[in-house]
């Protein structure tokens, strides 16, 4: 966006449970975790104001987006607004599901998956139960109803073997590999709690406005939950209304940053 300081893409925090339990998960997140939503309404009114303020997309995550029951058609509002990446676990694409997520076909939106090995044992591991299989049955179903698909793999050590076996997967599945991404687990939230994963700053952090329930955040890896206590490291700003007070506050921190200091991780 203008100024170059500031990432193009606005995040939303849609909410923050999920119903999975992943063993790295940055926000703690499982079935019994705090809904800590925010409304469709305050989105699109995000939305809207982040593409006058010259932001060129926006990126939906949680928690498990597709919790919220208005998650669907929420995209295709959103997508009128800014082109949207939403991301999800894959798991909840039943037949009821996928019929509403039709018109996103139209829509510019795209869907972005987490798969982290291409064998199910050590994927689920990380996961949880059957979420290799209900991942790789999700695939081609989106795909078939001219939905775009992305995969994104977290890994804590790259494997030369294991990652060409999985992108020989998600090729067979339709997913091209300029639509793969992999990035390192981040040692925050219940990856901290295990001793997994790199150390993150602010530096090493892309800036990223993110809006969550509790406030405005440098990056979509900084509203963490460790042991159940929000991290505030990363805190931008508790207002987020209007947009240009945390995107100012962003602003000025990015300005601080030392010259060439460009973000050390490689994180999508």
């Amino acid at each position: 966006m203008a100024e170059g300081a500031v990432g193009g893409r606005l995040w939303l925090y849609s909410n923050y449970h999920c119903n999975l339990v992943c063993t790295y998960c940055l926000t703690e997140s499982g079935p019994k975790v705090a809904r800590r939503e925010l409304d469709p309404t305050t989105m699109l009114d995000l939305a809207r104001e982040a593409k006058g303020l010259g932001f060129t997309g926006v990126g939906v995550t949680g928690g498990e987006p597709f919790l919220v029951p208005e998650m669907p058609e929420l995209l295709v509002e959103l997508s009128r607004v800014l082109p949207v990446l939403v991301l999800t676990n894959g798991t909840l694409f039943q037949r009821a599901l996928l019929e509403r997520m039709g018109p996103l076909a139209d829509a510019d939106v795209t869907v972005q998956i987490s798969l982290d090995h291409p064998d199910p044992e050590a994927n689920d591991h990380m996961r949880g139960p059957e979420n290799f299989r209900k991942v790789v049955e999700a695939v081609p179903q989106l795909r078939q109803r001219g939905i775009r698909v992305r995969i994104a793999t977290t890994v804590e050590e790259e494997d030369a073997d294991d990652l060409e076996r999985l992108c020989a997967l998600h090729r067979g599945l339709g997913v091209s590999d300029d639509d793969h991404v992999v990035r390192p687990i981040i040692k925050r939230g219940r990856a901290e709690t295990g001793d997994m994963g790199v150390l993150a700053r602010y530096l090493d952090l892309e800036p990223e406005l993110t809006i969550t329930a509790d406030g405005a955040f440098w990056s979509p890896f900084a509203p963490t939950v460790r042991q159940g206590l929000l991290d505030t490291d990363l805190l931008l700003t508790r207002t987020v209304r209007p947009l240009q007070r945390p995107l100012d506050a962003m602003r000025a921190v990015a300005g601080a940053r030392p010259e060439g200091a460009d973000s050390t991780l490689n994180i999508r």
